[in-house]
């Protein structure tokens, strides 16, 4: 295995903190001692805190060995090992929107989603163990992601889509080489696990009834937090859409680790943002569970309606102080609005966490962030609408923008 600047030591059990595992295989299937039918806990990587440099958040680390690159190799100390060729993730702006609105937009990444910060750090891990390829059930940014990375490290790449997967996504989806292989939803984790055990593939998605996946991925979305705190310091809140909620988890870890090696003096609220026809997060919250599954009712924002939640949301909501938001398409699509009209192009799934925040209004002090997933592109429809061609003729045209509210200079 190649030398890593990581400071990864192990891997530790979200149901107990006291259970540890060896770094190496990564878990895939959470805490073997404590799980069971009933309730799946993830486990986490486990870092030597010791030994991160004093100037982890203004420097590069200069003489440790450490954060010698940018995007996530700025931050390997607390990763674990970068085995993965790099894309480039990692770095996105910061926006201001006004009135003390940050907007993190996560679009920024190579394919256009925060997944490949998750997806550098799982085909490391597949690299790590000698896979030949990895198997993902993914219909958008994950798969996508999942593609690209392998294709980058030289491995074979499946993806179980679904059977109504749109002629735009599914071009994207094979683009970087992959086997995509549209099948009916309830069969995906099924048939990863024959991949997984028929090819020895590695699997990058979850295989528990609640969710849990493998524990490098979450590990990655750290760096979002590490990224905001360089910038701006602590904001005083920060929303985030919100599926399984990996990336809740990874940014609130983000947060606490800075906290605990003194660099910054606060963890910051975390508002995790579930579309309203679902909402497994909020209901777990709500009766003081680990996890709940729930019906999930119509909506667009397809990339984060999840029957299950995992326990990294209800942990990550906790430890900061946060708590469960709910919004319909109407709020999500006035987010979306409202992004458009400051320039960005952002998924529907990808506004809640701006849908959150408007919703919600809580009062907090200094700046808030809302984190954006993904692009538009991955929305339902993209690539249907077509614009009729129209008379070039200067009264046309001048009919046409009178219409839309263009007044002369």
């Amino acid at each position: 295995m190649p030398a890593s600047a990581s400071l990864a030591i192990a891997q530790r059990s979200l149901g107990d903190p006291d259970i540890r595992y060896p770094l190496w295989p990564p878990l895939l299937k959470g805490c073997p001692r404590t799980s069971s039918d009933a309730m799946s806990y993830p486990v986490e990587v486990e870092y030597d805190h010791t030994r991160v440099p004093a100037d982890f958040l203004s420097g590069t680390g200069a003489g440790f060995g450490f954060g010698t690159g940018a995007g996530l190799d700025r931050w390997s100390a607390l990763l674990p090992p970068l085995l993965a060729p790099t894309l480039g993730e990692g770095g996105t702006p910061l926006i201001d929107i006004g009135g003390g609105v940050f907007i993190k937009d996560e679009s920024r990444n190579p394919t256009w989603s925060h997944k490949d910060r998750l997806n550098r750090c799982t085909v490391s891990a597949a690299l790590g163990v000698d896979a030949p390829g990895i198997v993902v059930a993914s219909s958008g940014n994950h798969g996508a992601s999942a593609a690209a990375y392998a294709a980058r490290a030289g491995l074979r790449c499946v993806v179980l889509g679904s059977a109504e997967l749109p002629p735009a996504v599914a071009s994207f989806l094979t683009a970087y080489g992959a086997v995509v292989l549209p099948v009916p939803v309830e069969h995906r984790w099924p048939l990863t696990e024959r991949i997984v055990d028929h090819f020895g593939f590695f699997p990058v998605s979850n295989l528990t009834p609640f969710h849990t996946g493998s524990s490098f991925g979450p590990e990655g979305y750290k760096t979002v937090a590490y990224e905001i705190a360089a910038e701006v310091g602590v904001p005083g809140a920060v929303f985030v859409p919100t599926g399984y909620g990996e990336l809740l988890f990874g940014i609130g870890k983000g947060f606490a680790e800075l906290r605990q090696l003194g660099l910054t003096d606060r963890v910051p609220p975390l508002y995790s943002c579930e579309p309203a026809a679902g909402g497994p997060l909020a209901t777990a919250v709500r009766r003081k569970v680990p996890g709940a599954q729930v019906p999930v009712g119509a909506t667009d924002a397809y990339g984060i309606d999840c029957p299950v939640n995992s326990y990294r949301g209800v942990l990550a909501l906790e430890r900061s102080g946060g708590r469960p938001l709910l919004v319909d398409d109407a709020q999500l699509r006035a987010a979306q609005e409202e992004l458009a009209a400051q320039g960005l192009w952002s998924e529907l799934s990808a506004a809640a966490g701006l849908a959150g925040l408007r919703s919600a209004a809580p009062e907090v002090e200094g700046p808030v962030v809302c984190v954006t997933t993904s692009s538009g592109f991955q929305d339902i429809g993209v690539g249907a609408r077509t614009l009729a061609p129209v008379d070039p003729s200067w009264e046309s045209v001048l009919d046409r923008l009178t219409a839309a509210g263009i007044g002369p200079a």
